[in-house]
């Protein structure tokens, strides 16, 4: 256990840091107990070496901060991207897990004397999409535990895993500064100065049923594969990666033991498109110059390695323009002829429709059999795995939000119910819904899954929250989901382009060449393009103030 103890502590990333700058390196000192390493960054040739503090210059500006995220190429040069605040979140076996609050952007270059006027202005750019990019709230970290596995996983793993630094075993499609981290990576002396940074959704709350304490954990990974924004970025690519593809794991702590719960969500997985064209809701394009099942087949197999058995359940209509997407899915599916994947469609809207939430129960008494097959992971107090999870529900409506979540709570909330009554906390016959004080807890937690997941991905809180925090649909939240729908077809006609721009400057889909002159920011745009979100705005208001007026 000592010797564990001792790999793990050498695993982690040091969390205690100072950033001192001059004007020809920045130096990040290590700060915690015992640590004399610094790490400096020549100003100039950008090299990264380790040195010591005696070899830090006292004239240098001193300040602390919280981890460095990486590094980014843009037209004036490499800049250094640090968190300067965080936020603590909760503690997870003892490990502190933190949300990243605030960043700062630091150029290399002292100066910008170098730029043209025209470089300038498209550097200034760049630098405002990272900085959208970091405002996007669900930025989170810990020093010394891997967030980027889920409980089972981290079981199955090997002594040699265990002695690695975060940054090295993290998996790569939850670390989304992976790609800013690239030099960090290739040098492994450094790594414990680098911070793997996942994007998404973490809630911790201590609860108690019948008098017994336990903690109870959201988690929600978000793919930086595949990712961007709705409309934008929809179906597989050529990898076999999925948009919106979201895993979320839902654990237990009592008295030692944990349990584990993990769903997948992510966009109906072969090649099709919904471009934004100022309708309501673009009709979905199917490629028909592609070969699907490749990439389809690609798709199903990292997922069966990640997860094991697959059972997919669509909630798209089945009419209407969303009819060839479930039907061309449902094709696919039986065509791979994979033993491992099963596949289920509801319409969710049809069933549900005129305020029939309750039919919710008929998708789920069809899935019963199916969840407890796959059962949950489940480890004692000594350690000792009871039970692992064989098999992953990998839900999908449209965009993967919605829909997708009210579902996947139900689903979350059943194997609660069997994790919860095998421990103890739960006597037989309780139910879950019974426990006013948790039941108020998980459906809000839930809730604000939802609303994560949907910002980052639509730029609007999700729709249907009111079902999901309160078991019904009210008139009240139908007004919402009205409200979040204009915006959202606002954003998605005009300023979802930039989001993506953003994300791939980020991701590292799109490198800057400091070189070339012609740049992507000078594409002249439509006068129609210019004027149609002013002609909206003016609309939008006229039919606000005829409503008002109407009421007098």
């Amino acid at each position: 256990m000592a010797a564990a103890a001792a790999a793990a502590a050498a695993a982690a990333a040091y969390a205690s840091l100072k950033l001192h700058v001059t004007p020809e390196k920045f130096y990040v000192e290590a700060c915690d107990d015992g640590a004399d390493d610094v790490l400096a960054i020549d100003r100039v040739s950008t090299e990264v070496t380790l040195t010591v503090k005696k070899d830090i210059p006292p004239s240098a500006v001193t300040r602390p901060i919280y981890g460095i995220l990486g590094t980014i190429r843009l037209v004036a040069g490499t800049y250094l991207i640090v968190i300067t605040k965080k936020k603590k979140v909760g503690e997870i076996f003892s490990h502190v897990i933190w949300k990243a609050t605030d960043f700062d952007i630091l150029s290399y270059k002292k100066t910008m004397l170098h730029l043209t006027d025209i470089q300038l202005q498209d550097n200034k750019v760049f630098l405002s999409m990272i900085s959208h990019v970091l405002s996007v709230d669900g930025f989170y970290f810990s020093t010394t535990y891997d967030l980027t596995h889920t409980l089972q996983r981290l079981a199955n793993t090997s002594p040699e895993f265990q002695e690695m630094s975060l940054l090295e075993r993290a998996d790569p499609r939850f670390v989304w500064n992976g790609h800013l981290l690239r030099e960090f990576a290739a040098q492994p002396e450094i790594h414990r100065f680098a911070t793997p940074v996942m994007h998404g959704f973490i809630t911790m709350h201590s609860c108690s049923i019948n008098g017994k304490c336990f903690d109870w954990l959201l988690v929600s990974r978000r793919s930086c594969f595949r990712a961007g924004v709705r409309y934008y970025v929809r179906g597989i690519d050529s990898e076999g990666h999925a948009a919106n593809f979201v895993e979320t794991e839902q654990i237990v702590h009592y008295k030692g033991s944990k349990a584990s719960f993990v769903q997948t969500r992510g966009s109906i997985p072969f090649f099709w498109s919904q471009r934004p064209n100022l309708k309501y809701k673009p009709k979905p394009q199917i490629s028909k110059s592609v070969n699907h099942m490749d990439g389809f087949q690609r798709h199903f197999d990292s997922q069966i390695i990640s997860y094991g058995k697959q059972m997919i359940v669509n909630l798209v209509n089945q009419k209407g323009s969303e009819k060839p997407l479930e039907q061309t899915f449902a094709k696919m599916v039986n065509s791979m002829a994979n033993g491992m994947v099963r596949y289920i469609a509801f319409d969710f809207h049809k069933e549900c429709s005129r305020m029939r939430w309750d039919r919710l129960q008929i998708l789920m008494d069809q899935l019963a059999e199916q969840q407890d097959e796959f059962s949950y992971f489940l480890v004692d107090s000594d350690g000792k795995i009871v039970t692992q999870q064989e098999g992953i529900f990998r839900s999908n409506c449209m965009d993967c939000l919605d829909r997708t979540n009210v579902i996947q709570s139900l689903l979350a909330r059943r194997s609660l119910q069997a994790q919860l009554q095998r421990l103890g906390v739960l006597h037989v016959g309780q139910r879950i819904e019974e426990q006013a004080d948790f039941e108020k807890i998980y459906k809000n937690a839930w809730a604000d899954n939802a609303n994560a997941c949907a910002k980052q991905y639509a730029g609007t809180g999700a729709l249907k929250t009111d079902y999901t925090r309160t078991g019904k649909r009210t008139q009240w939240g139908l007004i919402m989901d009205g409200w979040n729908s204009l915006i959202r077809y606002y954003k998605n006609n005009f300023s979802d382009g930039f989001r993506q721009d953003a994300i791939d400057l980020f991701l590292g889909n799109y490198s800057v060449d400091e070189v070339e002159p012609a740049s992507p920011l000078h594409v002249k745009k439509d006068w129609k393009f210019l004027a149609l979100p002013i002609i909206m705005v003016v609309a939008f208001s006229m039919c606000i103030i005829c409503l008002l007026m109407a009421g007098f």
